[in-house]
């Protein structure tokens, strides 16, 4: 009776939602209230079902950099995750020391987070392969800012990923597009996103990543057309910005903004890492290393 009663309401809420917010419009602004109102019941059925398993979940955060630049961001994006756990109750642990990369310390993260790194971030290539393992096993992944110029030379690591950093235009305003609304990551984010920040372009772009927001490169400053027009290559008016994919046994999930520090203080952007780190928790079905394979870091997929 309990569940039915919980349908019933799911139900109704759907039928006022759609009303009020379709119904109400003028014909101008009909489409748009379809989407609010579609976000909006992507949100009602989340929370009516209670799928959200970051709650007590625990998460490593990684911050290391290699040779190269070294974003002055990390100091804070580290803070607005451990605010988003506070407030989430998931617990966080930071850390910058390779050596965390191994089965046994692994394997008690339900995600891992690798915020603005860049270049090469492990070690050796146990490191890699424990990493690697850990996906493997069903581990999950969420990567900020700079991740795309991680570990550039690692094949594996960049189809992970997703794509490979090659240039970005200059710290300037311009708009990002929300091209999957309905996609539970995509909840309280805006259809259209103008904000102040660096539009990454990248190369060796995996096939299997679903975007979900993409820059939109007419909204940059001109003076850098030829640039733009070079590095965006067969994306023409449009790059991917925000993606997720299930990769070789794990979830990943990715996003290119987030350079200025100030960012991770501010609501909507704070909105858009936890409800990333949020998909990601909740796709999580436990580490289980009977499902990884990989002997060696560059071994062939599994699948």
């Amino acid at each position: 009776m309990k569940n039915k009663n919980q349908l019933l309401t799911i139900s109704i809420s759907i039928v006022f939602l759609i009303s009020s917010k379709v119904f109400s419009k003028t014909n101008d602004n009909f489409i748009p209230s379809i989407l609010s109102s579609r976000q909006e019941l992507a949100s009602l059925l989340v929370s009516k079902s209670g799928s959200d398993k970051l709650k007590n979940s625990r998460v490593l955060v990684y911050t290391k950099n290699g040779k190269g630049y070294v974003h002055d961001n990390i100091a804070s994006s580290v803070i607005c995750i451990q605010e988003l756990g506070a407030a989430n109750k998931f617990m966080v642990d930071v850390s910058d020391d390779p050596s965390v990369f191994n089965e046994n310390n692994l394997k008690k993260y339900n995600l891992l987070i690798f915020s603005s790194t860049n270049n090469d971030v492990f070690d050796t290539d146990e490191q890699r392969l424990a990493f690697r393992r850990y996906i493997e096993a069903g581990g999950g992944f969420v990567g900020i800012h700079s991740v795309t110029g991680t570990e550039r030379n690692w094949t594996w690591f960049k189809m992970m990923v997703g794509e490979t950093f090659t240039w970005h235009a200059s710290f300037q305003t311009f708009s990002i597009k929300n091209i999957d609304p309905t996609h539970p990551s995509m909840q309280g984010v805006p259809l259209k996103w103008t904000k102040s920040d660096e539009c990454y372009f990248g190369k060796q772009v995996y096939p299997g990543i679903k975007v979900l927001m993409m820059h939109d490169l007419s909204t940059l400053d001109k003076k850098d057309t030829q640039l733009i027009t070079t590095h965006s290559g067969s994306f023409a008016n449009y790059f991917p910005a925000v993606w997720h994919q299930s990769f070789e046994g794990g979830n990943i999930w990715v996003t290119t903004l987030g350079h200025d520090k100030n960012n991770y203080q501010e609501p909507t952007f704070k909105n858009h890492l936890l409800q990333g780190i949020k998909f990601i928790a909740n796709q999580y079905k436990g580490i289980n290393y009977l499902k990884a394979v990989a002997m060696d870091k560059d071994a062939p997929f599994k699948n």
